[in-house]
């Protein structure tokens, strides 16, 4: 996933990646990047932990912050950022049309927003071979309740269309979606 935001061309300026959970997206993110710094906004206090302690590791805590919190409400100023990432937590939104509106909010005219994760309608022998392939064994009933509360790609196509993110662009893969655009 960090080639993918990277090559859409979020990789400069000050970014917010929401559900970044144990960090090592937005860690990857910044280790490939210049002059770049992140924010972070994560329901679990647990995770945020795990990730200063990642983010000390990555030796990146001077440009990295983590703040309790949610997509619904984004604890960060209007136009705070020059883009938006989040890998698998979309599926984890109670107002998912709320979380895109917070999106806009804080996105600088003309920021990024990039929203990746896993689809309901997967291929049934892909999400197999995803089952028995994740380690440690023990994720994998994760992995299976988080295919079954993702959604499908008509499904946020719908979503996105009562947002103010009006040129969402959604699209599928094998396993997963992104709604990708610029404000």
């Amino acid at each position: 996933e960090t080639n993918q935001i990277i090559s859409y061309g979020i990789a400069h300026g000050s970014a917010l990646e929401i559900g970044p959970g144990p960090g090592y997206l937005g860690l990857e993110w910044l280790k490939r990047t210049t002059n770049t710094f992140l924010r972070c906004v994560e329901i679990s206090p647990d995770m945020i932990a795990l990730a200063r302690k990642n983010a000390a590791e990555y030796d990146l805590v001077d440009r990295v912050e983590y703040r309790q919190g949610m997509a619904e409400e984004i604890p960060f100023d209007d136009g705070a950022f020059d883009a938006v990432f989040t890998n698998g937590s979309m599926h984890e939104w109670p107002d998912p049309v709320r979380a895109f509106n917070e999106i806009h909010r804080v996105l600088k005219t003309g920021g990024k927003f990039f929203v990746s994760d896993l689809r309901r309608d997967i291929n049934p022998f892909i999400a197999w071979f995803l089952k028995i392939n994740v380690r440690p064994k023990e994720i994998r009933p994760g992995l299976i309740s988080s295919i079954n509360a993702a959604y499908t790609k008509e499904e946020i196509g719908g979503i996105a269309s009562r947002t103010r993110l009006t040129n969402a662009i959604v699209t599928a893969n094998m396993i997963g979606i992104v709604i990708k655009g610029v404000k």
